[in-house]
């Protein structure tokens, strides 16, 4: 492997490394799947997402909206009425994610098992 070779994969490793933290964000992957749904208004999203304070929805909404994986779109009303939405793109990163989470629903006892026995043996 020669040294572009390296590089290239160095850059391709640290992209990779930046979106799987977003991926593993646990707030950001409850938004994309509420928002996977249906598009959702801030005070609906914040009511659909158990647990989430106003002020990590907004910061995720922003992270979610800079990767490109939701737009904002903002009705000049009074009050503003702001809607988002899951990009195409996010809609193609809903689908591995609820793939995701079924293989964890299918497997959690197992892994439940398996970190208790791992628990005890390291307790031994």
């Amino acid at each position: 492997m020669g040294d572009t070779d390296l590089i290239e994969a160095f850059g391709a490793c640290a992209a990779v490394t930046d979106m799987l933290s977003r991926v593993g964000d646990k707030w950001s992957m409850q938004v994309v799947m509420k928002l996977g749904e249906q598009p959702r208004r801030f005070n609906e999203l914040r009511r659909a997402v158990d647990g989430i304070s106003q002020r990590m929805l907004t910061r995720t909404l922003r992270n979610l909206e800079r990767d490109g994986l939701i737009s904002r779109t903002v009705t000049p009303t009074v009050p503003p009425r702001v809607d988002y939405a899951l990009t195409g793109m996010g809609h193609s990163l809903a689908e591995p994610v609820r793939r995701l989470s079924h293989w964890v629903l299918e497997n959690r006892m197992e892994i439940e098992a398996a970190r208790a026995e791992y628990d005890r043996q390291d307790a031994d």
